[in-house]
């Protein structure tokens, strides 16, 4: 199976450690959204990452349709069986997946703006969603347990792309989510490495 991909992006870093973690071996296409490359905009009109094409050719996307595909074929389950704790994993991976959604739409923002245009207030209202998440997240953390579910996976996925673009920026006053993403690092090095990178 292929995945297409940017290591950048918190979503595909998300889908890449699921897939390592279950036992699924993917083949990584670095994919340039700006290019429209036509295999990516063949299997996803959006055109947007990640895609996962199966051997099949069958293409599934967005990043938790994914993780439904992984936890259903892998050799590991993604998320618990118990429907109550499987309803949190996948809340916490909604919630840090809009997280996500909320910094990307800084980053482009800025990045695709004359300085000129840039709309602060939008920013702003970005940046006060991503608060509230963080400070909601600081005093709700989840326990890091021997096997990471699909919401463990979503939030390492989301502070790292928080450490990547904001670095600085939101780890004051949220010492339990620093320790969390530290103590994640260090419990599974292995998907440590598939964190969100420049």
């Amino acid at each position: 199976m292929k995945l297409l991909y940017a290591p950048a992006s918190p979503y595909s870093s998300k889908v890449r450690m699921a897939a390592h973690f279950a036992g699924i071996d993917l083949e990584p296409v670095l994919t340039n959204t700006g290019a429209l490359p036509a295999e990516l905009v063949d299997n996803n009109p959006l055109g947007k990452i990640p895609t996962l094409v199966t051997d099949e050719g069958q293409a599934v996307y967005d990043s938790r349709a994914i993780m439904q595909f992984l936890d259903r074929t892998g050799g590991k389950r993604l998320y618990p069986r118990n429907a109550a704790k499987r309803t949190d994993a996948e809340v916490l991976e909604a919630l840090c997946d809009g997280l996500c959604d909320c910094l990307l739409v800084i980053v482009y923002e800025r990045r695709h703006r004359p300085e000129e245009k840039v709309h602060q207030d939008w920013i702003d209202m970005q940046w006060a969603k991503v608060t509230r998440t963080l400070d909601h997240l600081e005093n709700n953390l989840p326990r890091i347990t021997k096997t990471p579910n699909g919401g463990h996976l979503a939030l390492a996925a989301a502070t790292g792309y928080l450490a990547l673009r904001f670095d600085e920026q939101w780890e004051r006053g949220r010492p339990k989510l620093k320790r969390w993403s530290a103590k994640f690092a260090s419990s599974f090095p292995e998907l440590d490495a598939l964190r969100p990178k420049a």
